[in-house]
């Protein structure tokens, strides 16, 4: 498969290096410095483009994709307010586009369990949630798209949760607090605690490195091959989720 890189950082580097371990083609990196890349027969030529570039860059690289009918995986967050928009041009056949606020398919699996535990939740109005994410110092958004995700599936499961904010003085009745650190070099972390009077029950799953989101990246290309539309990750999950394909995921 010809894969296009659309950010050249450290992430774009470990997506590059494992397309190449599972045999892909890179046909061209795309960063800030050689945006007339965009229209080099090089990247017309390619099935997919993954992109993870900044919120104030990702919907206009969707959009020169798009135009060139190169379908994109992302995993760019921050752009929320702009979503629809991109969602109704891939709904209409104007473009393909895969996002997800993570590609992990540890932290997909954490999804699930965080639902779960917030379902449970309703039951014991005693137990209040909060949320803590760390990531490395160059991550300019936050709270971090996979922390969004989170509250929402919380929102969704438990009645008494009805938003989210990160201003502490804001939490309370019905306002979960998202804590947000920049550290170092940290891939990511999410804390989800459950607090009452008497105890705590702490859910938390913590990215070692990049080479997992990485890995994840490269398969949702390998997926949207051939796919059209707004596309998700729940939907490849499920579709993957006991077939023989996913013995090649975790392999």
């Amino acid at each position: 498969m010809k894969i296009a890189l659309i950010g050249y950082g450290k992430m774009g580097r470990a997506i590059e290096r494992i397309a190449l371990e599972r045999r892909h083609e890179v046909t061209c990196r795309i960063d800030a410095d050689n945006q007339e890349d965009f229209d080099s027969p090089e990247f017309a030529s390619s099935d997919v483009a993954i992109e993870f570039t900044t919120p104030s860059t990702a919907v206009a690289n969707y959009r020169r994709a798009f135009e060139r009918g190169v379908p994109v995986v992302s995993g760019t967050t921050g752009w929320g307010a702009q979503m629809p928009e991109i969602k109704a041009l891939c709904d209409n056949g104007e473009g393909t586009l895969f996002w997800t606020s993570n590609f992990s398919l540890g932290v997909n699996i954490f999804f699930a369990v965080n639902k779960y535990l917030a379902a449970i939740m309703e039951g014991f109005p005693q137990y209040t949630p909060s949320m803590e994410e760390i990531h490395h110092i160059y991550k300019l958004d936050h709270p971090s798209g996979t922390a969004i995700t989170l509250a929402e599936g919380i929102i969704a499961s438990d009645s008494r949760v009805k938003g989210w904010t990160e201003d502490a003085a804001m939490s309370g009745e019905g306002e979960m607090l998202i804590e947000h650190r920049r550290e170092g070099e940290v891939p990511g972390t999410h804390i989800i605690r459950w607090d009452s009077p008497v105890d705590t029950i702490t859910i938390e799953h913590r990215a070692k490195s990049r080479e997992g989101f990485a890995l994840g990246a490269v398969v949702a290309a390998e997926w949207t091959k051939g796919r059209h539309g707004w596309l998700t990750m729940d939907e490849m999950m499920h579709s993957l989720i006991a077939s023989p394909a996913l013995l090649d995921i975790v392999n």
